[in-house]
């Protein structure tokens, strides 16, 4: 058998269930292999200030790699290790196109969040990036946009026409530095709901697991990581041994070496995962 010699998972779907909970035998299976020393990390999209509670409940005590491995931070002190923003000129672009097309708009920066009154029907949904949520008067006019640290990312909410119009733009005008995707939300009688997500160009959950790895001492294929989602199939190309959830999309279990029984709404993955690669 292979020694693998890091583990690292997902957040949502996949470490948490879908009432925000870590199945208690996923939770022994980690401590069991940390004991065992083998070290564990977290790669999600979501913020630091979204995951750091997380990542204590489970014991990690090392870098963990957030909005899909543009943000890297040390559990321990909150150190900042990696950032990759989008700043200057090319945040001023951005903001101009947000404004054309009328979303309502979520700046991620500073590791929070903050929107106006046009998103507040939609709090509920970006929520799960982090609960460091606030209301301002006016999200365009926000200094976010001209911190010298720039934005980690920006969510936008608007109807399929608005999303597929902006992103078309941004990819564009902004295709070298920023990577865009749109998604479906919600659906009603009314109005299609969209969401798309914009963050810095480069940093995948791939290229979180090669920092991470060398961080550890060893290489991606040393790695095994488990993830439910597309932002996860970039870890999946990369790392040693890759474990799909069971509710994963058929394009997400292609991407991975191993599927799981175990889905997402009832937990339980990781202990499997951990059973399967590590024997423990």
């Amino acid at each position: 058998m292979t020694t693998y010699k890091l583990l690292a998972v997902d957040v949502d779907g996949t470490l948490l269930r879908r009432d925000g909970s870590i199945h208690h035998e996923d939770l022994r299976a980690i401590r069991r292999l940390q004991a065992a020393g083998v070290p564990v990390s977290i790669a999600t999209g979501r913020l630091y200030s979204g995951t750091r509670d997380v990542a204590r409940q489970i014991g990690v005590i090392g870098p963990i790699a957030c909005v899909d491995g543009s943000h890297i931070v040390h559990t321990e002190g909150d150190a900042h290790l990696y950032s990759r923003t989008i700043f200057g000129a090319d945040a001023a672009l951005l903001r101009s196109v947000i404004e054309r097309h009328a979303m309502a708009c979520f700046l991620f920066a500073q590791d929070s969040i903050v929107h106006d009154a046009s998103g507040v029907p939609h709090v509920h949904y970006v929520r799960t990036w982090s609960s460091a949520i606030a209301e301002v008067e006016r999200v365009l006019s926000h200094p976010y946009w001209e911190h010298d640290h720039g934005l980690l990312a920006l969510v936008a909410i608007g109807t399929e026409r608005q999303i597929t119009a902006a992103v078309e733009e941004i990819r564009s005008e902004l295709g070298h530095v920023a990577f865009v995707a749109s998604f479906p939300v919600a659906r009603d009688p009314r109005a299609s709901i969209f969401a798309m997500l914009v963050r810095a160009a480069g940093p995948t959950k791939g290229t979180a697991i090669a920092w991470l790895a060398e961080h550890h001492g060893c290489s991606p294929s040393d790695v095994v990581v488990v993830g439910d989602w597309l932002n996860d199939v970039p870890m999946f190309e990369v790392a040693g041994r890759s474990f799909a959830m069971g509710q994963a999309p058929e394009s997400v279990k292609l991407a991975a070496t191993d599927h799981l029984e175990a889905d997402g709404s009832l937990g339980g993955g990781i202990a499997e995962a951990i059973r399967r690669a590590f024997g423990h």
